[in-house]
């Protein structure tokens, strides 16, 4: 017995319209996939991340978690970013947080939440060596939204520093990282100008991310 229908039913309902704008195309997807583009993302179920930027499926490879993390010990992450480098030569990462993250805000707050406090160790400590200079914006709201910009800087390094992504800039394979941040308020998808493809751009933005 089939279970949830109505899922079964948009499945149909989308398939069908596929079929009708692009015949043959899940005939084509299913020899192969070449995506340019990798991306990393927050687990948030209103970040759908081929939606926001147009693409059908087989032209985004995606990654997601919670606060879209870039973990030196994850190896899903790793697999993924080393797949999507190494075998599907992806010439983009895009490295994509979202205001008012939840696991954010989480990592900003002085109480325990249980088993996801250790995933966000990290964010917690980036929130911690920040917390001054954010005590001067002017509202929770203000300082949560610029903590998701300094956690998309974090990760953006995070990913610059993988042996994957060193190993490609090595060998000079040609490899982009950005920083974007996307608005679920409006839909807006906006670029905080944080794209590294050598190291001499990335210990640039290491400065300055220590010096803020």
């Amino acid at each position: 017995m089939k279970t949830l229908p109505e899922l079964f039913q948009k499945n149909d309902d989308w398939r069908r319209q596929i079929e009708l704008d692009s015949p043959g195309f899940f005939k084509t997807l299913e020899n192969q996939q070449s995506p340019r583009f990798l991306w990393i993302g927050c687990a948030d179920s209103r970040v759908p991340a081929n939606q926001i930027v147009g693409l059908m499926p087989g032209e985004l490879f995606v990654h997601r978690n919670v606060a879209n993390l870039v973990n030196h010990t994850d190896l899903n992450l790793l697999s993924v970013l080393q797949f999507a480098v190494d075998v599907l030569k992806v010439e983009h990462i895009m490295v994509v947080g979202h205001y008012g993250c939840g696991g954010v805000r989480a990592a900003m707050e002085d109480q325990p939440h249980g088993l996801i406090d250790n995933w966000l160790r990290q964010v917690r400590e980036l929130y911690l060596r920040n917390r001054k200079t954010l005590a001067e914006l002017p509202d929770d709201g203000a300082r949560l939204d610029r903590m998701c910009e300094l956690n998309v800087t974090r990760q953006v390094i995070n990913v610059a520093n993988t042996t994957v992504v060193q190993e490609a800039w090595r060998r000079e394979q040609p490899l982009t990282i950005h920083g974007w941040i996307y608005s679920i308020a409006d839909g807006r998808l906006s670029d905080l100008d944080l794209g590294v493809q050598t190291n001499q751009e990335l210990r640039g933005l290491e400065a300055d991310s220590y010096a803020s």
